[in-house]
C-alpha cells in the first residue's frame, strides 16, 4: 500500500476468552500483540509479520485494487482489511489458539487455496483457460472457511473484514478485468504470478 493507516479501532475487541481460573499467559500475550497491532501502520504490520514475499503480493494486489476501482481509499481500506485477517489468524496460530478441529479446518483452507493459487496461474500462463465461475465458487468457498475458522475468537468486525475483501476481488466483473487477455492489469497479475510461485514453494499443507 502507497501509505500506511492506523490500525487504531481493536486494540482489546478481538480477544480469546480467558480460562475459568482468571490469568492465562497465552490470552495475556495474545491480547499483547493485538494491542502492538492495533497502534501499527498496516505496512508496519505488513513487514513485521508477514514474510517479504506475502508482503509484496499484497501490494501488488493493493495497486490492481486501486486502479480497477479508481478509488484510492477503497483500495486501502480493502488492503488493510486483508492484511488484518492475515495477521491476526496468524497472531492466534503461534499462540495455540486453536484446537484440534479448528487447525484440520485450517489445513482444508491451505489445501484450497494453495489449489487456488495454482488455478490463477494456470490461467495467467496457458491462453483461454481463465473461468470466472470457478474462480468466484472457490473465493467463495474460502470466505466461508475464514468465518468458521474465526468463529468464537476474532468479533463481528473481523468477519465483517471477511465480507469486504472476498466481495471485492471475488467480483466477477473485477476478476474479468484482471484475467482477460489485454488486461491493463497483466503486468501487476505477473507479478502476483511470480510471487505465487515462491510461496507454493514455501509452504506445504500438513499432512493428516
Amino acid at each position: 500500500m502507497e501509505r500506511g493507516d492506523a490500525m487504531s479501532d481493536e486494540s482489546d475487541s478481538d480477544s480469546v476468552a480467558e480460562s475459568s481460573e482468571g490469568f492465562n499467559s497465552k490470552s495475556v500475550a495474545l491480547r499483547a500483540q493485538k494491542k502492538v497491532l492495533s497502534r501499527m501502520s498496516t505496512r508496519k504490520v505488513a513487514k513485521t509479520f508477514m514474510d517479504d514475499t506475502t508482503a509484496d503480493l499484497m501490494d501488488h494486489l493493493y495497486r490492481i485494487a486501486r486502479n480497477h476501482s479508481g478509488n484510492k481509499k477503497e483500495a486501502e481500506k480493502v488492503m488493510k482489511d486483508a492484511v488484518k485477517i492475515v495477521v491476526k489468524i496468524g497472531i492466534l496460530f503461534r499462540n495455540e489458539q486453536f484446537n484440534a478441529e479448528e487447525l484440520r479446518l485450517a489445513n482444508d483452507f491451505v489445501r484450497k487455496f494453495r489449489n487456488l493459487a495454482m488455478t490463477v496461474v494456470s490461467f495467467y500462463e496457458v491462453d483461454f483457460t481463465y473461468d470466472k465461475m470457478f474462480l468466484v465458487r472457490t473465493l467463495a468457498e474460502c470466505r466461508e472457511m475464514l468465518h468458521r475458522l474465526i468463529r468464537g475468537h476474532l468479533t463481528e468486525k473481523s468477519h465483517g473484514r471477511i465480507d469486504h475483501v472476498f466481495n471485492f476481488f471475488g467480483d466477477g466483473a473485477f476478476l474479468d478485468a484482471v484475467f482477460q487477455r489485454e488486461s491493463p492489469h497483466r503486468k501487476q497479475l505477473g507479478l502476483i504470478v511470480k510471487d505465487l510461485h515462491t510461496l507454493m514453494d514455501e509452504v506445504e499443507p500438513a499432512q493428516t
